[in-house]
């Protein structure tokens, strides 16, 4: 009996990769197509650009801006690079290992179990769901002409600039620099975590933990808008003690 449920188990996140590929694919290939579409027009100003976004690391984070700076539309060049670098960057695989240590000490979800094996299989679903939630948000939102870039306003007083945080985790700037509902990570988040179901373990693999697991996505951008709010003050500030 339990060699049957381990196989099952075997099987259930073995699709889970090939779902991740297709959502991927099918997206990029919309939004390949409108970008063709809406951007004829402007071709030599996007070249332009996306030379600029090449000439840099893939694994470059894309760097943050001041909202207060004239906005210029993100490139597909720097979509991606949002993308990998929101994916498999230095923060994000830090906060993957921390979350997945914490559930092999609470041995959560219990299929995995509380030994090494468990937090590699919590590590790389982390890892699988991440790179499926911003495939979506990266490629829908170059659909709908979304940035999802954070803005910085670093001269403004700390309760505005934690505001700033929290607007921006539910917001994003559209291609007139105006700011709206940020609906391509809406359907990133949602519809990522319920799509994992299909590949998850039995015990979390319900609409309950979907809206916890969307839930704790929202917190956690929240707390990478703090760290580009924020960081780029406290490391000033540690290199100017040292010199």
């Amino acid at each position: 009996m339990r060699m049957q449920y381990e196989e099952s188990l075997r099987n259930r996140l073995s699709r889970g990769p090939t779902i991740l590929i297709t959502v991927f694919f099918v997206i990029n290939t919309v939004a390949f197509g409108q970008g063709l579409m809406s951007e004829r027009g402007s071709s030599e100003r996007e070249s332009r650009d996306s030379r600029f976004s090449h000439s840099s690391s893939s694994l470059t984070p894309v760097k943050s801006l001041a909202l207060e700076d004239p906005y210029r539309p993100i490139t597909r060049g720097e979509s991606l690079r949002w993308f990998i670098t929101s994916t498999i960057g230095l923060p994000h695989r830090a906060g993957g290992i921390f979350v997945s240590a914490v559930g092999t000490a609470l041995d959560r979800p219990i299929e995995y179990g509380p030994h090494w094996d468990g937090f590699a299989d919590r590590y790389g679903m982390r890892m699988a769901c991440s790179a499926t939630g911003n495939a979506i948000e990266a490629s829908v939102g170059r659909i709908f002409r979304e940035d999802p870039r954070y803005f910085r306003v670093p001269d403004r007083p700390l309760k505005t600039r934690g505001g700033n945080v929290v607007w921006l985790t539910f917001t994003a700037r559209g291609h007139d620099g105006k700011f709206g509902p940020a609906y391509a990570r809406y359907m990133a988040t949602l519809g990522n975590n319920f799509l994992s179901n299909t590949w998850r373990v039995r015990s979390e693999a319900n609409a309950q933990h979907a809206l916890l697991r969307t839930a704790g996505d929202f917190a956690g951008r929240m707390a990478a808008n703090a760290w580009e709010e924020f960081w780029p003050d406290v490391r000033k500030r540690l290199f100017h003690k040292r010199n």
